[in-house]
């Protein structure tokens, strides 16, 4: 079944960031506004508030819009990822994406722990490269525990940090790639070039080689989903950065698209 294309909550970070956005919006906003760009799949990354919903709503909510779910959060320990796996099922979810927080023996060991309950579901564990662990030990991390329900979650920006190189990336998680984030991101020059700053951009216009990625992972032919998410610098105003980020969610979907007739 191919993969299809779709967008996370990192799509409308200052949307509903609450901190900087005095009318944040929720997960049922979120949802609409995904519907409503035609997009078929919405990854809830990052966002624990979802827990606090009722997953019974929520999933209707995203039935009756014809939007499927996917699950993203942050750690491995056993009952953390139980958690996760009941609400997954409680809304018909078949992805849910982690990130390494411990060292690579307590992540195998407790990997191996919960890892069965996902098989039996046929949830699948995706592990998201970044720049806290490298991307090696990603790679033996998940070789390791060798699971038909343990896979990585790509983006290559996130290990530039660590001084790993994108292409590098690609081609040592491709074979066990389950899940791709697709942003874009380039350097600029801070002023009096004094340093850099790497942030997000329209997707085309930097250092992401999507081509090269792509035909490294083939998303199309392993049924593997592409997420959108954005590295959008704060803009100095609320109306102005989310403004600027329902455009950039709007055009990097069209451009995605255009790259996968």
């Amino acid at each position: 079944m191919p993969g299809v294309i779709g967008l996370s909550t990192y799509a409308f970070f200052w949307r509903w960031h609450a901190e900087t956005n005095p009318r944040p919006i929720d997960l049922h906003d979120m949802l609409d506004r995904t519907a409503d760009l035609g997009a078929p799949l919405f990854q809830i990354c990052d966002y624990p508030l979802v827990e606090g919903y009722d997953p019974a709503r929520l999933r209707a909510h995203a039935d009756r819009r014809g939007v499927t779910l996917e699950l993203g959060t942050r750690g491995t320990a056993p009952d953390h990822l139980a958690r996760y796996l009941s609400l997954a099922r409680a809304l018909d979810v078949t992805l849910v994406r982690s990130m390494l927080t411990t060292d690579r023996d307590d992540a195998v060991a407790a990997l191996r722990e919960a890892l069965p309950a996902y098989e039996r579901a046929g949830v699948t564990l995706a592990l998201e490269t970044y720049e806290k662990v490298p991307t090696a030990t990603l790679v033996e991390v998940v070789s390791t525990v060798d699971s038909p329900a343990l896979g990585i979650c790509l983006d290559p920006a996130n290990c530039v940090a660590a001084l790993e190189h994108p292409t590098e990336t690609v081609t040592k998680t491709a074979a066990w790639v389950r899940n791709l984030h697709v942003k874009d991101f380039a350097f600029t020059r801070r002023d009096g070039w004094v340093g850099f700053t790497l942030a997000g951009c329209p997707l085309g216009e930097g250092l992401l080689d999507y081509a090269a990625m792509v035909a490294a992972v083939r998303p199309a032919g392993r049924g593997i989903n592409q997420v959108i998410e954005h590295w959008l610098p704060w803009q100095g105003d609320s109306a102005t950065t989310c403004a600027l980020e329902d455009t950039w969610t709007a055009t990097n979907l069209e451009t995605l698209r255009s790259w996968n007739p």
